[in-house]
């Protein structure tokens, strides 16, 4: 196995961090909370609870997650996770599967995916441009009124983070002159993991997401590390295994609203 899929399980785990996210790396887990009220972007990860402090270990992420004010975050079970029937006991807790993925599949990628004709995709370089692909991944994600009102509110400071480093990316893809989707890397040493993408419903079936996979694999071979790694959900794991990823592990994500602030 290689490093790169030893550390595909976990990954969410090992991103590198912006300012206003809030990390606790503990012996078994770590919590993650990116600074925005969606449940997938607040995450319990690389669960290795011992099993006889499991309700015990349950309660602390929570606790953890109410004193960052969090209504709701998600448990991230992969293979590894201990012990073994952890997601019976979560479940039984009172956390239920999360309704947009329930399940993400970790997949890789070593070859080069095939080249996408009729889709032009431009790096995002400035902060309209940035607040256009995330209205874009907001309308893909089916936000809600209100987590775009948050959203749009934190774009001019997550800008501004993005400028000051240089380990990630955006990228638009544009069908017929029009913005049609976008897509998220994050540079790593070993790899770039595709961090998010979406298309919008009228364009859907016509490359752009393809033609994104393609663009974020041209600037990790620039960057001397010609692996991808994602996340995928349901709808882009048949996409992306077309194009050559390969399955490495999967993770049933539960959210969790269970005594936390309402």
């Amino acid at each position: 196995m290689s490093s790169v899929e030893e550390l595909a399980e976990d990954i969410e785990a090992l991103l590198p961090l912006f300012p206003s996210t809030v990390k606790a790396e503990l012996p078994d887990c770590v919590l993650v909370d990116n600074g925005f009220s969606y449940p997938a972007l607040c995450g319990a990860h690389r669960l290795r609870f011992d099993s006889e402090q499991v309700a015990e270990r349950i309660e602390a992420v929570r606790d953890w997650f109410r004193d960052l004010g969090r209504e709701e975050f998600t448990w991230w079970v992969g293979p590894s996770a201990t012990p073994d029937d952890l997601e019976a006991r979560l479940r039984a807790s009172g956390a239920v599967p999360f309704a947009d993925e329930p399940v993400v599949t970790s997949m890789v990628l070593a070859e080069p995916p095939p080249e996408v004709e009729g889709v032009e995709v431009r790096r995002v370089g400035g902060i309209e441009d940035f607040a256009f692909a995330r209205e874009i991944g907001w309308e893909t994600a089916g936000f809600t009124e209100e987590q775009r009102e948050a959203g749009r509110a934190l774009l001019e400071e997550r800008w501004e983070q993005r400028q000051a480093r240089d380990d990630s990316a955006l990228y638009i893809a544009f069908v017929d002159g029009e913005p049609v989707a976008c897509g998220d890397v994050v540079f790593l040493p070993l790899c770039a993991f595709l961090s998010g993408a979406g298309t919008l419903p009228a364009a859907r079936g016509r490359g752009a997401f393809r033609a994104l996979v393609r663009a974020r694999w041209d600037e990790a071979v620039r960057r001397g590390t010609p692996t991808l790694l994602v996340g995928a959900g349901k709808m882009s794991r048949p996409i992306l295994e077309r194009v050559g990823f390969r399955t490495v592990a999967e993770s049933h994500v539960l959210v969790d609203r269970t005594g936390l602030s309402s």
